[in-house]
């Protein structure tokens, strides 16, 4: 006879969790009360009272000096409440699916919305979650009862509802649910909230009782979602359901030529392991040999420290469920898998993705095994860290922290010291902006007995600079463009890094227009186009300019004006033979004094001032010599003549009458 065993047989996350918070409370020492059972499984409930846990069903009962560990089912929350009015300290063991439902009845409440659980309504699970609504909540067993209760409603004030179900809820239960609440009330919002360990279990079993003659389900006869694995095999072919392997009877197996075993979410390992191991012993196996490979596999054993491979089975937002084909229930908590504790492990793996990870700590007697990728990774990392000391190899990680002295670099697992000194490519340089950056370094020295290692970025940055000066100088020609950052400034001119090398440029070259200081065209971080003026390749210099051809307000004037246009122009400065006006930016004209007025005038203040806009005439332009000659006389004279002009043409004409002719 051929035995099978589910995959996903056994503990699910949440109780898996469940059970080791208790294991690490009794680890401290702690005294302990479980209000109710833990988990839907007396054998487990019996382990844990061996070990002085006491099971309390209420609060009233707790001794002085004990926790309170809220079970994985859940509790209203009325009952946080009071715990903490009494002063007694509890732990949460509360599975994270419980809580996601208990959130979203408690948001539906805050929202006004009529909430629909979906379960069994004795269940603590579902009492649980309803003492977390504020609101209205309604509680149906299955699709009938959902029926019933949106029939009833339709005659009242119209509502938004919202429809959840409790997480060991079947699921083809939970469809006709689904369908019922799209036909009668089709505003209602649906949440999938059966959870994903209940629904692989519910589908491998489904699939199995369709190509077993028999199916046997392990696990306790309280536990809602070990009956709902039974009733689902049940309909294919013969179910046993069994708490322990003492319940199997040889017998019952007769004939059968191929046998599947499950468990509830709430069963040991160790006993799905004696029932494996019963099956093995009255069952008419065909091929012994194989069988006992395989059972020998299945409960291999495994020690701490030992490289293990797993496929991951489950993801919560705290911990990755992992199987790693032994009777452990293996898991990862998130500061086990990453350094980021803000990291959303979703983001990170999936359901069936293969880890190699690091045994942290066995529990037989429980059934866990704490498992690492962080600490594995970190192993294989500082041998890379280690050869990359005597290889000079250059290594890529990310910045995680600034501390006291330099920072921390985060690579293949492993945290890398850096100095201050040696974390950017000048002394004194902040440090906060290296934070998250991606960087490169060299390892200056390893403690392998304390697994530490010191890095210097600045190393690789000046062999990095050196090698672009390198390149530089094998490239640069006069009039090539660069883009460049402005790194310096000073009162002469402004230096700019050519990516390598650092050239200048004058503060003649900054600007077309006269200008007392660099800092009002560029700042430093500037990135500015430039070019090569001059190459002094023995001091190693470079100048550079920045002005361009089409900027130059020569060139512009050139190309917008002629003379004889009128322009307005702006006074900008005096002198005793005339003034000066600005035409456009960078290019001012001369009105000679001479020019200012029709008449005579003793200074050409007398007239004008500074800051004045006037009309003038360009009466010359000479862009060799970079002068324009400006004069007002000639618009007011050409003015005049206009009047004078204008005054003739309207003078009436006088007729002169002589004596008749004869």
């Amino acid at each position: 006879m051929k035995v099978i065993t589910a995959k996903t047989a056994g503990f699910c996350m949440g109780v898996a969790r469940a059970v080791r918070l208790v294991e690490e409370a009794l680890e401290r020492g702690e005294k302990l009360h479980t209000l109710g059972p833990l988990i839907h499984n007396p054998q487990m409930t019996a382990r844990l009272e061996e070990r002085g846990v006491i099971p309390i069903e209420d609060i009233s009962q707790a001794l002085p000096g004990y926790r309170v560990v809220l079970r994985s089912h859940g509790v209203p929350r009325a009952l946080y409440e009071e715990l903490d009015a009494r002063g007694i300290p509890w732990l949460d063991a509360t599975c994270p699916y419980v809580k996601k439902i208990q959130d979203i009845v408690r948001t539906a409440g805050e929202e006004g919305k009529i909430s629909i659980l979906v379960g069994n309504p004795d269940h603590p699970e579902v009492q649980g979650i309803c003492g977390h609504c504020p609101g209205d909540i309604h509680v149906v067993r299955n699709a009938e009862e959902l029926e019933q209760f949106l029939q009833g409603q339709q005659t009242s004030v119209k509502k938004d509802y919202i429809l959840a179900a409790q997480t060991t809820l079947k699921l083809l239960e939970w469809q006709k649910c689904i369908e019922t609440t799209k036909k009668l009330c089709t505003n209602a919002a649906v949440f999938g909230t059966i959870c994903n360990a209940t629904a692989l279990r519910q589908n491998e079993i489904l699939e199995l009782s369709k190509q077993v003659d028999a199916v046997v389900v392990v696990g306790g006869r309280g536990s809602s979602n070990t009956r709902a694995l039974w009733q689902i095999a049940s309909q294919h072919c013969p179910a046993y359901l069994v708490e322990t392997a003492k319940e199997l009877r040889a017998e019952d197996f007769a004939g059968f030529q191929s046998v599947a075993i499950t468990a509830g979410a709430s069963t040991p390992a160790f006993i799905i392991k004696e029932v494996q191991e019963t099956m093995s012993e009255v069952a008419n196996v065909q091929d012994e040999m194989s069988f006992e490979e395989m059972l020998e596999q299945s409960f291999k054993t495994i020690y701490t420290k030992e490289k293990v491979t797993g496929i991951v089975t489950s993801v919560s937002p705290n911990e990755i469920a992992v199987d790693i084909g032994t009777k452990q229930a293996g898991y990862v908590p998130l500061h086990e898998f990453t350094e980021d504790p803000n990291a959303k492990l979703e983001d990170l793996v999936k359901v069936g993705d293969k880890l190699e990870l690091l045994v942290l700590r066995v529990n037989d007697m429980e059934g866990t095994a704490m498992l690492s990728k962080k600490r594995l990774d970190a192993v294989a990392g500082y041998s890379k860290v280690m050869e990359a000391e005597k290889t000079g190899e250059v290594l890529e990680g990310t910045v995680v922290d600034v501390v006291k002295g330099g920072v921390i670099v985060l690579s293949h697992g492993v945290r890398v010291f850096v100095p201050a000194s040696q974390a950017t490519l000048s002394r004194g340089e902040a440090l906060e902006p290296l934070l998250k950056t991606k960087v490169q370094f060299k390892i200056l020295e390893t403690n392998e007995r304390r697994r530490r290692a010191v890095g210097s970025i600045r190393a690789v940055l000046k062999e990095q600079r050196k090698a672009a000066e390198e390149k530089f100088w094998q490239e640069v020609e006069v009039g090539k463009e660069y883009t460049g950052t402005v790194k310096s400034l000073t009162s002469y001119g402004a230096f700019v890094d050519l990516g390598g090398v650092d050239g200048m440029v004058h503060i003649s070259e900054l600007s077309w227009n006269r200008i007392k200081d660099p800092s009002e065209v560029v700042k430093v971080g500037d990135k500015v186009k430039v070019f090569v003026k001059d190459i002094d390749r023995e001091n190693k210099k470079i100048s550079l300019g920045y002005k361009k051809d089409e900027d130059n307000p020569w060139t512009i004037l050139s190309k917008q004006y002629k003379v004889g246009d009128v322009v307005t122009v702006k006074i900008v400065s005096m002198t005793t033979f005339g003034a000066f006006a600005q035409v456009i930016p960078g290019v001012d004209g001369l009105i000679h004094i001479s020019q200012i007025s029709t008449t005579r005038i003793g200074k050409p203040s007398d007239v004008l001032s500074v800051g004045q806009e006037v009309q003038a005439k360009i009466t010359d332009i000479d862009l060799e010599k970079k002068r324009v000659s400006l004069s007002i006389r000639a618009l007011l004279e050409e003015a005049r003549a206009k009047e004078e002009a204008a005054a003739q043409e309207e003078a009436p004409q006088v007729l002169e009458f002589g004596p008749p002719q004869e």
